[in-house]
């Protein structure tokens, strides 16, 4: 992108709402409730014939550093330095506020390019709140409406005129290159006999989740070296899920931080419901998602509901154990964990689980190689012949039950799919058969091909008969 832009204003004048109508999408979340947004939050942005950064920011509010909605303001100053050009985005529907003109001198002393944006012009008596922008000594105020896309075009030669043509459309011999990964085909793949070999140089998404206030966000922080995401004592801080993008060991790694997911029975404000939903959406955008517990108390319900539905969506999982350093009889806690985990996660046997801290660092790089292992295991494909030599091998050892005094055939075996592994097996009756079998033989699949801790789908289909439908010759 040429320039960085940055969205700043008090709480509740549609930052957010300007955000998602520059990128195009509903990344940012928005509600009437003040200081919906804490963190901020990077996009692509398109406005016209423009291509720029741009940073979503919270609301600025006069508070103490120590303070929750302190360090948010120390978040969105961060921004301002970052960025190149500053929206500074005031209500023209309820005027300006003492707290518009102390984040006017605020953009002065910071001397960088501003453009005065007055939101909300398409609302009744909203000409005085308009005309009242010109006070704060920013220039002229450019009217938009950023819910129903009204004054984009102003806004465009607004930006234009601030930061210059020359910046605004920088010479560029190429394409712009996007950062979005395609999945890889996964039905309708040429058959091989020949395993692909992982691509260690591919990107790869993460997505850390978990309970409120087990670590996620400090966890995150800890490897960019930097206080990127806002964190502190209180639950529940996390709301927009966050994405960051850093190199480790030479690989880009795009990392998802998403809001605490409480029981279903505990969510009933709608802001909440909104985030968990956000988080839910970058699970389905991940390939491998990072569970953290919080050590000092392992294993909730809650913990068990997350781990379970990342499994049934399909994701490579692994535990990361965070606050390991609270824990004074480690070996004794250790065994504990790893009792637990074989015993309460048998949908998951043999699942990665890491012990960590995101507060000194440690065990963060067995995290990170924990989770590379578990994406080549979600990645392998197994040749047909294999699997067929191991399917023969396995009706001699344990034979399909007989069901009605018949016994069951298993014939044809191939792998359909990666991301997650999933099988097809041609059989005689796949109705009859018994889950258990089906059970038994993901766990074969498990142990003999080397697949621990990924969910495994195995699908049963008749075979055809060449001779169904034919009228019956005399």
């Amino acid at each position: 992108m040429s320039f960085t832009v940055a969205i700043v204003g008090r709480p509740n004048v549609g930052k957010s709402t300007l955000f998602n109508r520059l990128v195009g999408k509903k990344l940012a979340l928005v509600d009437d409730t003040p200081g919906v947004t804490r963190d901020r939050r990077p996009g692509d942005a398109k406005l016209v014939d423009l291509r720029f950064r741009i940073i979503d920011t919270a609301g600025l509010e006069e508070a103490a550093p120590d303070t929750l909605q302190g360090r948010m303001r120390m978040q969105t100053e961060t921004a301002i330095d970052e960025a190149d050009l500053t929206l500074f985005v005031v209500d023209a529907k309820t005027g300006l506020t003492p707290v518009d003109q102390n984040l006017a001198e605020l953009l002065r002393k910071r001397g960088k390019p501003v453009v005065l944006v007055a939101n909300k012009s398409e609302a009744r008596g909203s000409d005085g709140g308009f005309y009242d922008a010109f006070t704060l000594g920013l220039g002229d105020p450019v009217p938009i409406s950023a819910e129903h896309g009204q004054g984009m075009l102003d806004l465009r030669d607004a930006i234009v005129e601030a930061v210059g043509e020359d910046v605004a459309f920088p010479d560029a011999d190429d394409e712009a290159v996007t950062d979005v990964v395609l999945p890889r085909l996964a039905e309708g793949e040429e058959e091989s006999d020949e395993e692909p070999a992982y691509d260690e140089t591919k990107p790869l998404r993460v997505a850390i989740v978990g309970r409120p206030n087990a670590g996620k966000s400090t966890l995150i922080n800890r490897f960019l070296g930097e206080d990127r995401l806002l964190t502190g004592p209180e639950a529940g801080i996390t709301r927009d899920s966050i994405s960051v993008e850093w190199d480790w060991r030479g690989r880009t790694i795009k990392m998802f931080d998403t809001a605490g997911m409480r029981r279903k029975a505990k969510v009933t404000e709608k802001l909440e419901k909104l985030s968990v939903a956000d988080g839910l959406r970058a699970i389905r955008f991940a390939e491998t998602v990072v569970i953290v517990f919080d050590s000092t108390i392992p294993f909730e319900k809650q913990d068990l509901q997350i781990v379970d539905l990342v499994l049934r969506e399909g994701r490579a999982a692994v535990l990361a154990f965070n606050k390991w350093d609270m824990i004074e009889d480690r070996q004794a806690v250790l065994a504990d964990l790893r009792e637990k985990t074989e015993r309460l996660l048998p949908q998951a046997r043999g699942i990665r689980a890491i012990t960590i801290s995101g507060q000194t660092g440690d065990g963060l790089d067995r995290l990170m190689q924990a989770v590379i292992d578990t994406d080549k295991v979600w990645n392998k494909r197994i040749s047909t012949a294999r699997l067929n030599r191991w399917l023969e091998q396995q009706q001699i050892q344990h034979p399909p039950p007989a069901v009605s005094g018949r016994r069951l055939k298993l014939k044809y075996m191939t792998q359909v799919k990666s991301r997650p592994p999933a099988f097809m097996i041609s059989c005689t009756r796949p109705d009859a058969l018994p889950e258990s079998y089906t059970r038994f033989l993901i766990n074969g699949l498990r142990n003999d091909f080397q697949m621990p801790g990924v969910p495994i789908r195995v699908h049963f289909r008749a075979s055809e008969n060449p001779f169904e439908g034919r009228k019956k010759k005399m």
